[in-house]
């Protein structure tokens, strides 16, 4: 019964941790940059085309947005894609909009930009973070997530009551029944 209860436990932990990356995944987050170019590349379900990856299926044309950090000079590249009306519902149709943005900044090489984007940089499985939103900016602070706190405040707040609710019915169900 013990070794259930931990396996049990063990796999109702691995949901919650897969589930709250997930989650995490495509939660908005800020960073301020500089922009240094863009690029358009095309691409079709296995990524970029190239001679190593030629087009075997519908393609389409995906922007690219080149940046560095101000303090660090660590390089980054961010994709600029719309999600229209697909998960995550960001619903962007301005991709084309956000590029032009973004070669405007990149004229100016001391003007910073506020980007807000969803996702990981995952370099060997060449996976970019998507920008939703840009906007130049003097102040090289980045904003306070407060979507995010109170995002996974409130799901804490319901994990708590969930596991309150589930504990006080198993003790009720293993009482002995007076008569």
């Amino acid at each position: 019964m013990k070794v259930l209860k931990r396996l049990v436990f063990g796999a109702l932990l691995l949901i919650v941790s897969v589930g709250a990356l997930g989650i995490f995944y495509i939660l908005p987050q800020h960073e301020v940059v500089l922009i240094t170019g863009g690029e358009v590349k095309r691409v079709d379900h296995d990524g970029i085309i190239n001679a190593e990856n030629p087009a075997d299926g519908p393609t389409r044309d995906v922007y690219f947005i080149n940046t560095e950090h101000p303090d660090s000079k660590k390089v980054m590249v961010y994709r600029n894609e719309d999600t229209g009306w697909s998960f995550p519902w960001y619903f962007k149709f301005d991709s084309a909009d956000i590029q032009a943005k973004a070669q405007g900044y990149s004229r100016d090489t001391k003007q910073l930009a506020l980007i807000r984007y969803y996702g990981w940089r995952v370099k060997i499985l060449s996976i970019f973070p998507n920008i939703t939103d840009i906007e130049a900016t003097n102040s090289r602070e980045e904003p306070f997530p407060w979507f995010n706190t109170i995002f996974f405040s409130a799901m804490a707040l319901v994990f708590i009551v969930v596991v309150v609710f589930v504990k006080r019915r198993l003790t009720r169900r293993h009482q002995p029944v007076v008569n």
